[in-house]
């Protein structure tokens, strides 16, 4: 649904002074041309007719990209149902794992290197828990998200992690039960804090730019490190929905953009000082696109990563110890793949391709639309052109 202000108008009226102000990736230029011409002309498109009522109507394509905020909500029904039919049938914990914003500085100089070494941090650290607690190789479903609700960096990780696992001897164990929380919280969040500094400091060392960083990683040995950790979730079911929200989400979404203006932006956010309550933010154009970019991932960059007893690898393992007990599973199994028109018809009941004038009619396609301007996505500084 097309809401009153859209990112793209964003970048359209401020795009131009962000590229002469800032110094930003080719990846984030690329990203801020793909939203400006998402779904319009530029994108190329096709001429749909109903068989019904015989009403013409013309689509334009999307970006796919994965900063756009128009382009992902197929993407997340999809992966939202997947992982729910892919999930252990087991309790979940539900935690996240934080740095503090010290090391901000760090991640903008390098945030490839910064969410690597994130990544790595937090499975190292359930890895040795689940062995050195429970004696079993455990799993997570890591999710990157980097945002706060004004735009700011705060780099986190999201985790689900099933409350079971495989014994040194090959065995497989429920661990966890009775208990509030799956691991100790606060030799958790040391261990995390000790794994990430450590590395940190090590890539920083092999680089020659430690003592450049060092009194952030000063400051942040000083800081008080908290994971937070869910209790045991009967169902992993809402905790996945709750996440689903974020998997397949920019920093902002054009529903919480109240107002555009030739100098201002003001956007929706929640206050969690204030108890979660939604107030009014406003910053300038300029600066709005800036927090946007800092969230555009390196290129090629995986946000959403798999471990442990959840890594593909070792799930085909798994199929064994869960074996489809119905004719339903069984069937389900073996259904050929879906496409993203489909699965969202089942999901939602919305069929993309009823006719929205006579609401009876299938639009069908009648012309191909080519595109006005074909981007050329090899040479950075033509983007940049084209944006201005």
């Amino acid at each position: 649904m097309k809401t009153k202000f859209e990112l793209a108008e964003v970048v359209r009226r401020f795009g131009k002074t962000l590229l002469e102000q800032e110094n930003i990736s080719p990846v984030q230029t690329k990203a801020l041309f793909n939203i400006l011409n998402c779904r319009t002309a530029a994108m190329g498109g096709h001429e749909e007719t109903c068989d019904d009522c015989k009403k013409v109507r013309y689509s334009y394509n999307s970006c796919g990209d994965r900063n756009c905020p128009k382009c992902l909500a197929a993407k997340q029904i999809v992966w939202v149902e997947k992982l729910l039919d892919n999930t252990l049938p087991v309790n979940h914990f539900h935690m996240v794992f934080t740095v503090p914003h010290s090391l901000n500085s760090i991640c903008l100089w390098n945030d490839r290197l910064y969410y690597k070494i994130l990544f790595a941090s937090v499975w190292r650290t359930l890895h040795s828990f689940g062995y050195s607690h429970y004696g079993v190789e455990t799993g997570a479903v890591a999710i990157l998200h980097t945002w706060g609700q004004n735009l700011s960096l705060h780099p986190h990780i999201h985790c689900l992690v099933p409350a079971a696992g495989y014994s040194i001897q090959g065995k497989w164990k429920n661990i966890g039960q009775g208990g509030k929380y799956l691991f100790p919280v606060h030799q958790l969040s040391a261990t995390f804090k000790g794994k990430f500094l450590d590395s940190l400091k090590r890539e920083l060392r092999k680089l020659n730019v430690l003592a450049d960083f060092n009194a952030e990683i000063q400051k942040a040995y000083s800081t008080n490190w908290v994971v937070h950790s869910e209790p045991s979730l009967a169902k992993a079911e809402h905790v996945i929905r709750y996440l689903g929200q974020y998997t397949h989400r920019v920093a902002i979404n054009n529903d919480r953009i109240l107002k555009i203006t030739d100098t201002h932006v003001t956007f929706i956010a929640k206050d969690y000082n204030a108890g979660a309550i939604k107030k009014p933010v406003t910053l300038s154009g300029t600066e709005f696109l800036r927090r946007f970019c800092m969230h555009i991932l390196p290129e090629r960059f995986v946000k959403i990563r798999y471990y442990g007893i959840y890594n593909h690898t070792t799930k085909r393992n798994l199929e064994l110890q869960f074996v489809p007990k119905t004719i339903e599973d069984i069937e389900k199994k073996s259904k050929p793949k879906e496409t993203a028109q489909q699965a969202i018809l089942r999901i939602t009941g919305f069929d993309v391709q009823k006719c929205p004038f006579c609401k009876n009619g299938i639009m069908h396609k009648t012309k191909t639309l080519p595109r006005i301007r074909s981007p050329n996505t090899d040479l950075p500084f033509l983007l940049k052109a084209k944006l201005l």
